[in-house]
């Protein structure tokens, strides 16, 4: 049913293509952020602009799309928390990556509050947000997803229902993040020792992308290297979180994943030499350094 009351929290990269694939589902969306430059341009993209108490109280749906759990449990349970505001039997949304622990214990705290909690990370980046085509793993009871699916079928290509409790869907998104920081960390090492050799970045690219070596994060990052712009649109600083939050669930599980921990070792010089806003092919910049390289744009 169209027509929905949705509020959004987050009008980043990924959120603000969210908010707006809602709009154009022909719901009445509020988008909320911390840079009142975010809002300003939602409402002029067609968003409905309200106080946080007046959204909370019409909203049908709340979709959280922050960093971490920190700021997903402020937005909920903060002193402007919107669970208090939020009318009984609301669907909450929440999307930013967490440990599955997190999301379970979220859900709970919800559910004593008469809301449906919808443990609902998200992949498919800033482009497929701005589609409407995002892959969304989920995990919750049949009462939130249904009471989810109207902003859901607005935002998503495919939502993955990966079982009746909160927390499945964080450990599958564990699971992606763990191949995905491996990923863009093994490109920029495979492109920048392809450059000792003499091959250039842009042939790299064009090789590589064709053949059995390649990857969605390889096609997808490493032309960002090629063009020599790291224009955030993942940053690197987003993997010491993620590849951490992986490293503890593995602790937990007594399970060794030396992979994670090199890519994550990485990331974090990345982010010590200065790159940490960079889009995250900036890691590609630790092993050209250290190789005494230098990457397209760099003088």
């Amino acid at each position: 049913m169209l027509n929905n009351a949705i509020s959004i929290v987050g009008l980043g990269s990924m959120g603000y293509g969210m908010a707006t694939s809602l709009v154009r589902a022909g719901h009445v969306v509020h988008g909320f952020d911390i840079a009142p430059a975010a809002m300003d341009r939602f409402v002029a993209d067609g968003g409905t602009a309200a106080s946080l108490v007046d959204a909370a109280t019409a909203s049908d749906i709340l979709v959280i799309v922050v960093l971490n759990a920190a700021q997903t449990e402020a937005v909920l349970f903060g002193p402007d928390g919107w669970a208090k505001n939020l009318r009984k039997g609301a669907a909450i949304i929440a999307c930013a990556t967490v440990a599955p622990e997190f999301a379970r214990t979220c859900a709970a705290r919800c559910a004593e509050m008469g809301l449906h909690y919808l443990d609902a990370p998200i992949s498919g980046g800033a482009a497929k947000a701005a589609l409407g085509k995002l892959s969304i793993m989920a995990s919750g009871t049949q009462a939130t997803f249904d009471a989810a699916a109207p902003a859901l079928d607005a935002m998503a290509e495919t939502v993955f229902r990966l079982g009746d409790e909160a927390g499945s869907g964080s450990a599958m998104k564990a699971v992606n993040q763990l191949l995905a920081g491996v990923h863009i960390a093994a490109m920029a090492e495979a492109l920048t020792f392809g450059m000792t050799q003499g091959v250039a970045p842009a042939k790299f690219v064009e090789v590589i992308s064709q053949c059995a070596g390649t990857s969605w994060m390889l096609e997808n990052r490493a032309p960002h290297i090629v063009d020599g712009d790291y224009t955030p649109r993942s940053s690197v600083d987003i993997w010491p979180k993620d590849l951490g939050i992986v490293l503890d669930i593995a602790k937990s599980a007594k399970f060794g994943a030396p992979l994670t921990a090199a890519a994550l070792q990485q990331f974090l010089a990345a982010s010590g030499s200065g790159h940490g806003g960079e889009d995250d092919a900036a890691v590609a910049k630790v092993y050209a350094r250290n190789a005494g390289l230098k990457l397209p744009g760099e003088v």
